[in-house]
């Protein structure tokens, strides 16, 4: 019966020791200094997510712009030997004395051209006998015709070109009207 304290009876040593470490309660953090260390913490990703952001647009553009310039290139040396052989022609003409060899020349240069823009993927816009169309047309002239209906590209003026389904340049055309 000694275990058994009266309410009357003071602590011994050891209830004392025991009881601060029972009263001990782990300290409740300052809202406040969390609030704060949030934010700090929030800016800086903040600051990362805008530089990592600013470097992939400057990045994306140094990209762009070389992609441009490596398809320039690349165009720019298709073409150099259609203007090799233009050269030659009109070195050719200089000397030539038949019209017919000078006409044959050209004419395969200009094949060559259109076979070298082809390969790029631009084409002509097709013109003569077709409705006009004035996403692709320009209408520079209208000519009255019983041959022809109403609203025939009768005559190009000028050609127009399409770099796959982008139109590059509309066609200067002469449409029929009845």
């Amino acid at each position: 019966m000694n275990d058994v304290k009266h309410k009357h009876e003071s602590p011994t040593e050891s209830d004392l020791s025991a009881a601060p470490a029972a009263q001990e309660i782990s300290p409740q953090p300052d809202p406040l200094e969390v609030a704060l260390a949030e934010q700090v913490r929030l800016k800086d990703l903040w600051m990362r997510t805008e530089a990592e952001f600013d470097n992939f647009r400057k990045r994306t553009r140094r990209e762009l712009d070389e992609a441009k310039r490596a398809g320039r290139e690349d165009l720019l040396r298709s073409l150099l030997p259609v203007f090799d052989n233009l050269e030659r022609a009109v070195q050719s003409i200089q000397k030539a004395t038949d019209v017919k060899s000078v006409v044959d020349g050209v004419t395969m240069v200009l094949k060559q051209f259109v076979e070298t823009l082809g390969r790029a993927g631009i084409t002509k816009v097709t013109t003569e006998g077709v409705p006009f169309d004035p996403a692709v047309h320009e209408a520079i002239q209208q000519i009255e015709s019983d041959t022809h209906p109403n609203g025939t590209v009768i005559a190009e003026v000028q050609p127009g070109y399409r770099d796959g389904d982008k139109l590059l340049r509309a066609a200067m055309v002469v449409v029929a009207k009845s």
